[in-house]
């Protein structure tokens, strides 16, 4: 995919479930494009066992607040759309 190789994460991580799990590294400052808008953000990168989840990526809470995206929990759906501003 040419990414670049993950570095040593320093820490494990507590899933959902309770379950404790050691990233298997992180892809610091990667540039990606969501609806043709470009973020730096840093990917925890987790073995496939580790998350039980038809995912193939899932950007998490500190993208979502880079990208200004308001979420809903109780009802499960985002409250506004992605910025159109570029970063």
């Amino acid at each position: 995919m040419g990414l670049p190789k993950p570095k040593l994460a320093p820490y494990n991580l507590r899933m959902v479930d309770q379950i404790t799990t050691k990233p298997m590294g992180l892809i610091k400052d990667l540039k990606i494009y969501v609806h043709g808008i470009p973020y730096i953000t840093t990917f925890i990168v987790l073995q496939n066992s580790a998350v039980d989840s038809s995912y193939s990526m899932l950007l998490g809470r500190p993208w979502l607040k880079d990208a200004k995206v308001a979420h809903d929990l109780t009802h499960s759906q985002l409250l506004e759309g992605l910025k159109s501003e570029s970063k």
